[in-house]
């Protein structure tokens, strides 16, 4: 079998495209992943492809990402190359995802989720709503009631509630409240149905605090595919580190956890009114 030359991301320092452990893969006539794109990429594979062709078996080498290399990030690389005889399996995905409905925007966002790292469980009750193929991370659940499916999903799992009836949704949504042991709880809908379901979860002793309602990032629109995309941003990564931010409000500056991916109560209230995000110990003034 011919060899492979493998390019991990060792370190980075300051800003970088891709994190530490990102890996990509340069045959003679084949790639596969990438660390980032760019310069830093295209230098890459020119050093990879000379080791293919010179046999060399490992080298490391260090980027600065500035005007040298043509690109603007600001921070610095260290690649290691290593020649490999067969490209290795890439551990599964840590996270777990539950995407209740299969509607217009469960549609768009179960796309999206299948080219990310994660594990997506995908459920609803109507077997001739879903597409005809899914993503190589994704199973489809076809459950006349979705809300049992709750408690299949693991700890520390990602909950994602979009499904054709409020009734449903409300359903789910106090069983995972309940299970209190979960990642991240989304629910889609406007302002009026997160407060009527706070509402009624308050009134059943459940503490709805962590639930986020209206789902999204930032309120990109309301097309599909924009809710969807919007939604997929908000979604918790185990790559980004906790660590504070400087949040330009038009009250001032305010200093953030980055630890809650900006999607608990206090923060979701904030959110209409960033302006910009600075990282902490940057030049911010008010």
């Amino acid at each position: 079998m011919p060899s492979l030359i493998e390019i991990r991301v060792l370190e980075t320092r300051g800003s970088a495209p891709r994190e530490a452990g990102t890996r990509m893969w340069v045959g003679a006539a084949e790639t596969r992943g990438t660390i980032g794109g760019g310069n830093l990429e295209y230098t890459a594979l020119k050093i990879a492809r000379e080791m293919l062709l010179s046999g060399e078996t490992q080298r490391k080498r260090k980027f600065a990402l500035g005007d040298a290399l043509g690109q603007c990030c600001g921070g610095a690389v260290t690649l290691e190359f290593t020649r490999k005889e067969a490209m290795e399996v890439e551990p599964a995905p840590a996270m777990h995802i539950a995407l209740f409905g299969a509607g217009h925007v469960g549609k768009e966002l179960a796309r999206i989720l299948a080219r990310l790292p994660c594990n997506l469980t995908w459920i609803d009750p109507r077997p001739d709503v879903f597409p005809a193929g899914v993503g190589a991370n994704t199973r489809v659940v076809i459950e006349e009631e979705p809300a049992w499916m709750v408690d299949e999903a693991p700890p520390g799992a990602c909950y994602l509630v979009m499904t054709h009836s409020h009734a449903l949704d409300l359903e789910i949504v106090e069983r995972v409240l309940k299970r209190n042991d979960f990642r991240f709880l989304g629910l889609i809908g406007s302002e009026t149905k997160a407060a009527k379901f706070r509402a009624r979860l308050k009134a059943r002793g459940i503490d709805a605090s962590r639930l986020v309602c209206p789902i999204g990032l930032v309120k990109a629109g309301k097309h599909p595919a924009e809710v969807a995309v919007s939604a997929a941003a908000q979604r918790p990564s185990s790559e980004r580190s906790s660590s504070l931010i400087c949040v330009r409000l038009p009250g001032g500056i305010a200093r953030v956890s980055t630890a809650c991916c900006r999607i608990c109560t206090t923060c979701a209230r904030m959110r209409s009114g960033v302006s910009s995000i600075t990282p902490f110990g940057a030049s911010a003034s008010p």
